[in-house]
């Protein structure tokens, strides 16, 4: 005998497909929307349709956007060009407030043990961007993972003909941190990057 009647238990089969989300958060989240009201809802529903109807990507940098191009590329400094993996770590950096050029999001790394290759994710838009432009410097802003890494390292091998400055984000030890208990990687890592004070 099923535990869950078919509409409940088709909610939470629907709400466990999301990233993060297990068995006992897909019950809740059901059980949430069980409970709502009829116009709470449907303006629910409407906002997760609206989201896939209107998001696009900006057809320059590949951010999200409603428009052909988005806001960060109409109004910022193309000379400088931060690369990342996802459109959600364009927010993370815009929260910082202290990012003034661009974005060129990849969607994706270059990933062999899962099949992604250079060709699968926007290394050659980028390549575009740059000899269309006077971009003076890329930020390689992937993640410290061997992947984030190995992307990173590729594309610098790629813009080198250019003469465009790559940079990396700076890695080291989390401030409040204790030597002790930072991983060796880090802690290297923050040893050979280490700046004049």
């Amino acid at each position: 005998m099923e535990v869950f009647i078919e509409p409940i238990g088709r909610l939470i089969n629907e709400f466990s497909k999301l990233p993060g989300v297990g068995k006992k958060t897909a019950q809740r989240y059901a059980y949430k929307v069980v409970n709502m009201s009829e116009a709470e809802a449907r303006e629910f529903a409407d906002a997760i349709l609206s989201a896939k109807r209107k998001v696009r990507f900006c057809r320059i940098c590949g951010n999200f956007s409603e428009g052909d191009v988005c806001e960060i590329c109409k109004g910022r400094d193309p000379s400088v060009i931060c690369v990342v993996k996802e459109p959600k770590d364009v927010i993370v950096l815009e929260k910082l407030h202290e990012f003034k050029g661009v974005y060129h999001v990849l969607h994706g790394v270059i990933d062999p043990m899962n099949g992604v290759s250079p060709n699968d994710i926007r290394i050659h838009e980028l390549l575009d961007r740059v000899k269309e432009n006077e971009v003076k410097e890329v930020i390689m802003a992937t993640n410290p993972d061997v992947e984030g890494e190995a992307t990173a390292m590729y594309i610098a091998r790629l813009l080198k003909p250019f003469g465009v400055t790559v940079t990396r984000l700076s890695r080291g030890i989390p401030i409040g941190s204790e030597l002790e208990y930072t991983d060796e990687v880090t802690l290297s890592r923050a040893l050979i990057e280490r700046k004049e004070i």
